[in-house]
């Protein structure tokens, strides 16, 4: 067998070579020839699964370490039968870090109080989920909005798009990337949203229209961009205005990583049946990387956004992000992967 990987997941060198031949690129310039005879393609985001890539290959598996799909032309892949696993929930913990360090990071720098504020939350699986937890035990009001959940579920918990952002201060996406969602975040939604809003957007960047953005700037409040349109080639006046810009990273925890690494590998042994690897899981080298444990009970914003910082020092990626715009790809693969924290 022949597995063709991208060569920044970490963790994964020497993990397939005793079962397959292995072919290690950048993952934006794997080509259709190196398809040719591969069985397998473990990828993250950066490689772009279409028709262009993938006709005419031998791959039958095409295995992401990521969560978001929108990269992989998923109706060509069920039409030729090419089974597609991504690594679902494994940066739901580091992104939730992120969130909450910006935010009380934020917030502690324009002198914005968070008692009593109320987070509202478009898009509730596994990433908006673990943000509703850590924001009720801060113990703010929470609204959801999940309408693909509510059909399902039922309205009892949900509120409508309109109604959340109304009502909150403070938005958070987290939603995929589709047809339905790709610049949903347009003027009409800025201008339902509350004078003085927090936004933050962690989940993709084509769900909001920059132009849009620009012209809401004046009043809204923190705005906080992980995620990007064009992204490596991100636009300068965005990263300009936001009160807090970073190069896709808000899921780079070293636990998001051994997660997204460990469901990549699963998936590809268990297509193949190489029974060693069924529960592969990365081993944590360093003790100081591993999760830690967060105790917030009676503590004041102040001492909430220290600790916040001490675990995740945001401003320090939003820094070298902001001298070095040019290297968003070298930023992200030369990452230094800081350790989850949870309550």
């Amino acid at each position: 067998m022949k597995f063709v990987i991208d060569q920044a997941i970490p963790f994964i060198r020497k993990v397939f070579e005793p079962y397959a031949e292995i072919v290690y690129k950048e993952g934006s310039e794997i080509t259709h020839e190196d398809l040719m005879d591969a069985d397998a393609l473990i990828i993250r985001t950066r490689t772009r699964c279409n028709e262009a890539l993938l006709a005419g290959t031998s791959v039958k598996i095409i295995s992401t370490a990521a969560i978001g799909m929108d990269h992989i032309d998923l109706s060509f892949c069920d039409e030729n039968g090419i089974f597609v696993q991504n690594a679902a929930g494994c940066n739901a913990g580091g992104v939730m870090n992120y969130v909450f360090s910006a935010l009380y990071g934020a917030a502690s720098r324009e002198r914005i109080p968070l008692t009593g504020a109320t987070f509202g939350i478009i898009g509730v699986g596994n990433v908006g989920s673990r943000i509703e937890q850590m924001a009720r035990h801060l113990g703010m009001t929470v609204l959801l909005c999940d309408p693909p959940r509510a059909e399902v579920e039922g309205p009892g918990q949900f509120v409508s798009l309109d109604t959340l952002l109304q009502s909150a201060d403070i938005v958070s996406l987290s939603v995929p990337l589709n047809a339905g969602t790709q610049k949903m975040v347009n003027d009409d939604f800025f201008a339902k949203m509350k004078f003085g809003a927090i936004f933050i957007n962690t989940a993709r960047g084509e769900i909001v229209d920059d132009d849009a953005l620009k012209r809401a700037f004046s009043r809204l409040g923190p705005v906080i961009i992980d995620t990007w349109n064009n992204e490596p080639d991100v636009d300068r006046e965005l990263i300009e205005k936001a009160t807090i810009a970073t190069p896709h990273i808000a899921g780079y925890s070293y636990q998001g990583k051994q997660r997204a690494t460990a469901a990549a590998v699963r998936s590809v042994a268990r297509f193949f049946k190489i029974e060693p690897l069924y529960e592969f899981f990365p081993t944590t080298e360093l003790e100081e990387l591993e999760a830690v444990k967060l105790d917030l009970t009676g503590l004041n914003q102040g001492q909430i956004t220290s600790v916040f910082q001490y675990n995740y020092p945001i401003f320090t990626d939003d820094f070298m992000f902001r001298v070095n715009p040019d290297q968003f790809d070298e930023l992200r693969q030369l990452y230094r992967y800081r350790r989850e924290f949870y309550i």
